[in-house]
Formats: structure tokens, sequence, C-alpha cells
């Protein structure tokens, strides 16, 4: 029982210090958006840029993705901006869930697969497979990029 309290206790004090720095194994629960693809199984692939506008509006082009329930997708996204930006895909409640946390701990860093954060001129990818039909979002969660106007949506149609 003294070992249980003193792990207990130790979890508490170490569960902010891990919210502040790192958000490694945020989704390792199912989502509703899908899971983590395999390269192998990729169907379609989508070139997402990240950029700032010269009136101060940072977006995505494009900011609509349609795809496929099933559908493994590779989503090659480039930052074109000045700043870093980073592309998180998920359900819209756990965008501004997200959101909200990013706003009190915007260092943090993300080693989820749903997720990429990256530094000006710089790419990267993210393959999905999307496994249930809906709405779903993807945005740029680094305080005050969304308000800015950097959010997308996906649609995700039935076979």
């Amino acid at each position: 029982m003294k070992n249980y309290l003193l792990a207990l206790a130790l979890a508490a004090l170490a569960t902010p210090a891990l919210a502040s720095g790192n958000h490694a194994g945020g989704h390792d629960e199912k989502m509703a958006v899908g899971e983590p693809g395999d390269k192998a199984k990729v169907t379609q692939t989508v070139r997402v840029t990240m950029k700032e506008t010269d009136d101060g509006r940072m977006l995505f082009t494009p900011a609509v993705l349609n795809v496929r329930k099933g559908q493994t997708v590779k989503i090659t996204i480039k930052n074109a901006g000045t700043v870093d930006h980073e592309f998180v895909l998920d359900q819209e409640d756990k965008i501004l869930e997200h959101k909200k946390v990013m706003e009190k701990f915007p260092e943090m860093e993300h080693a989820d697969a749903n997720s990429i954060r990256l530094p000006a001129g710089q790419s990267g990818e993210i393959v999905w497979k999307f496994t249930t039909d809906g709405a779903f979002k993807f945005a740029c969660l680094i305080p005050g990029h969304y308000e800015a106007g950097m959010h997308g949506d996906v649609t995700v149609a039935g076979k």
C-alpha cells in the first residue's frame, strides 16, 4: 500500500512537467479519425502547404481534404512560411481541447502519428488510414495561428 501511495504521489508530481514538455503518447487510444497508416498501402498522396500571408492570415492550402473511408493517405506537408507551423489531424472537439492546452504550453512538442510540427522551409509527412466516415479537422495549434485562419476540414466518405 505504501508503494502504491508513493507511486501515485510521484505520478501526480510528474504530470505537470510532462504536460509542458512533450505530448508523446497522447493518442495511443483508438481515434475516431483513424489510425497511423502503412506506407506500403498508400492509395493517394495529398500535398498541403502551410504559410502566412502579407495581411497577417495563416493558412493551409488546400484547406479542404476529401478521402474515402478505409483509404490510406500520405499527406506531405511543407511549411512555406517564415515561422514554425504544425499540422494536427483529429475530431473538431479534440482539436479545440488540444488548442487550449497549447495556449498554456506553447512550446509543447508532439510525438503523435496524427501531427507534425515543422520549422520554416521544412517538409514532412503523415501517413494516415481513415477508418471512420464523417467530418474532421486539421489545424495549427501554435497560439494565435488557429485564430489567424490556420485550420481546415477533412470529409471522409463511406466506400
